[in-house]
């Protein structure tokens, strides 16, 4: 696919209209692909190589236990089984 790794200056905002906008070509390849074009699969497999690009370096959100009753010592708990 490419060959090089370049480094971007995005911002979040920026990235998640990227994102946005290859979620959507991922649909329109699909349903090109289901009519039996074969260069929309392969396109499509690329769009969705890039995605999952996206998606393992995209920041991981964490959210913080609203309340520190039992709720989240109950899913800590989930944790460690």
């Amino acid at each position: 696919m490419i060959d090089k790794t370049h480094t971007l200056g995005l911002s979040q905002a920026e990235l998640s209209v990227i994102e946005a906008a290859l979620h959507t070509q991922s649909k329109i390849l699909g349903v090109q692909a289901g009519a039996g074009g074969s260069a929309a699969l392969a396109r499509l497999n690329e769009v969705k190589q890039v995605l999952a690009v996206i998606a393992q370096q995209k920041p991981v959100e964490k959210k913080p236990c609203k309340s520190r009753g039992l709720r989240c010592w109950f899913g800590m708990s989930r944790i460690f089984g």
